[in-house]
């Protein structure tokens, strides 16, 4: 199975991101409230997972303070 948008429908999209970040509910310590939305528009069928991953890393690896 690919992840990619063009490979999956709405509801595989909505299971993978719900399987990969396993306890979305940030009812534990350590979770992140709401970084189930970073992933929206995958689900929506806006941006490739690797896009979205790209992009939440370019903070910490630009330098910029």
């Amino acid at each position: 199975m690919g992840y990619l948008i063009q490979d999956t429908t709405r509801e595989e999209r909505e299971r993978i991101v719900a399987e990969s970040l396993g306890n979305i509910s940030a009812a534990c310590d350590g979770c992140s409230a709401g970084i189930a939305e970073m992933y929206q528009p995958y689900i929506d069928g806006l941006k490739e997972l690797a896009e979205i991953n790209r992009q939440f890393r370019a903070g910490y690896v630009s330098g910029d303070k």
